[in-house]
């Protein structure tokens, strides 16, 4: 159970991921400061966790003029509580403009295990430092998970081919790694939030203690002006995993809406 949420959260924070060269992206961001975003595990049938996603104004101030304080919050449901606790929280700072992350902290709470990370970025030389040291990237661009997530949503995707692959810079865990990802093609599909068309891709994933060698992992992200991921799917060794959008609050633009915007 601990894995297959852990692997749920990755799901969501790597929704959208581009080569390790410098990535464009938009000049107005997808997402605004009241922006929140509901979701929903479920283990086969039964709904297994759930996770809440806040953009705010920053409180904090950094080099930057202007920053998000991004936050996130994943929990087990009351019936999988009795087997196994999950309370993680998860805060990313971004720069407005650039969307790259300032700093970044994890407070995990998993069953008896407890874990708390404090990270700070240096984009101008590289660096990460982590609780266990420094680390240098090769990426201009490096990312936590939550600030990954969001800077994905603000990709220039206007000239992304069907099949093509992409890769994206993050730290997890004191390592830096990169995280690949295909596009599939445009597909309109059923949500809670209604009927929407969208952009659906396929992570990397590794066959092993959780996956077939056959697994494949899917995720579709609207194609409007909010690239919102509303589902993903995997099947594993036992069942299958899926996470799905539930609800979601002070959006920028309509859902569903197509918005025209300006690639830097």
């Amino acid at each position: 159970m601990k894995k297959t949420l852990t692997l749920a959260w990755t799901i969501l924070a790597t929704a959208l991921l581009a080569h390790g060269q410098s990535l464009p992206y938009l000049k107005e961001p997808a997402f605004q400061a009241g922006e929140e975003l509901s979701y929903r595990l479920r283990y086969g049938v039964i709904s297994a966790a759930t996770g809440v996603l806040k953009v705010e104004d920053s409180k904090i101030k950094f080099s930057s003029p202007n920053s998000f304080h991004l936050s996130a919050r994943g929990q087990t449901s009351s019936a999988f509580s009795i087997f196994f606790t999950v309370d993680n929280r998860y805060d990313s700072y971004i720069d407005t403009r650039t969307f790259l992350p300032h700093y970044y902290t994890e407070n995990i709470r998993e069953g008896s295990y407890r874990r708390t990370d404090v990270v700070s970025f240096d984009h101008r030389k590289q660096t990460v430092k982590g609780n266990k040291g420094t680390f240098k990237s090769e990426s201009a661009q490096t990312f936590d998970l939550l600030s990954a997530y969001y800077f994905a949503r603000n990709l220039d995707l206007s000239d992304v081919k069907k099949g093509q692959s992409f890769k994206l810079t993050y730290f997890l865990n004191d390592e830096i790694a990169t995280l690949g990802i295909e596009y599939i093609g445009v597909e309109t599909i059923k949500t809670s939030l209604g009927t929407l068309e969208c952009l659906k891709f396929s992570p990397e994933i590794k066959p092993g203690r959780i996956f077939r060698k056959d697994s494949r992992l899917y995720l579709w992200v609207t194609n409007d002006g909010n690239r919102i991921p509303v589902k993903a799917q995997v099947e594993i060794l036992v069942g299958s995993v899926t996470l799905e959008l539930t609800d979601a609050k002070g959006l920028k633009y309509p859902l569903g809406k197509s918005v025209s915007r300006e690639g830097k």
